[in-house]
């Protein structure tokens, strides 16, 4: 590892946050679409929870990441005031919902990638991400456990169970590469041990998934080419309506406060 390479500034170091951040944040919305939609009332509490769990995560990490850019933005005002291209949540978390087992693969799939990812964040070099980390690795056990649990039940269960989510496993697999892809900020951010080497999370993601998928009696897609890059602020045509729902209010009556 090079020891010349300059540490990165308190911008782009709040610009990793954001990208962990909006991802939970987004995530957390899409989940909170499902409340008193799910297929039964333990489901609907269950999605609720990690809907909960996700945006107490992501609070803890735009409050970190404001007080880093030094603008002087608070967690509320970079949730609610940002505009569509500012955010830089992975585009899986912005899709649609879809059936119930659309969502599950998308839950798994995302939730995977995040136990990985605080697993290492939590031996970070920047003491207040590790902290964070520490709390939000206890969490997303349980919501792996949940949503790998669903989506054994619906990969080794009907026939119609088991095709429906294979299907939903083709469509959302693509957008996973994303999360592997890394830039110069994830390099940068590797390279000064703030965040994980990529590579070493993709792998043990695909160990952790292709586990699970083996058990769901599903099979993992083929990789191809990929298009959207949302953690660069380049997103789906549906992130623009999520924001509308979730900023409404703020936007609506600017600075109120509860």
């Amino acid at each position: 590892m090079s020891t010349t390479a300059p540490a990165p500034s308190r911008t782009d170091r709040a610009r990793y946050l954001m990208r962990i951040a909006d991802t939970s944040l987004v995530l957390a919305q899409r989940l909170g679409e499902w409340v008193g939609h799910a297929p039964a009332i333990e489901e609907d509490l269950g999605l609720a929870n990690t809907a909960l769990d996700l945006l107490g995560q992501a609070r803890m990490l735009l409050s970190y990441a404001g007080e880093l850019e030094g603008a002087g933005r608070s967690e509320d005002a970079l949730a609610f005031l940002r505009a569509e291209p500012d955010f830089l949540n992975a585009t899986l978390a912005e899709l649609p919902n879809g059936d119930f087992g659309d969502t599950i693969v998308r839950q798994f799939l995302i939730d995977a990638f995040q136990l990985e990812l605080y697993e290492r964040l939590v031996d970070s070099t920047d003491a207040r991400l590790a902290e964070i980390a520490a709390k939000a690795v206890k969490e997303t056990r349980y919501h792996v456990r949940y949503s790998s649990g669903w989506l054994v039940r619906l990969g080794d269960g009907t026939a119609e169970s088991h095709a429906r989510v294979q299907d939903s496993l083709h469509r959302l697999w693509p957008y996973t590469h994303e999360l592997f892809d890394a830039d110069a900020l994830d390099r940068d951010v590797a390279e000064a041990g703030i965040g994980p080497d990529l590579d070493a999370v993709h792998a043990a993601w695909l160990r952790r998934v292709d586990a699970v998928f083996a058990e769901a009696t599903l099979s993992r897609p083929v990789d191809v080419a990929y298009r959207w890059y949302g953690k660069q602020g380049r997103h789906s045509e549906h992130l623009g309506y999520l924001l509308a729902d979730l900023q409404h209010l703020q936007r609506a009556h600017p600075g109120a406060s509860w």
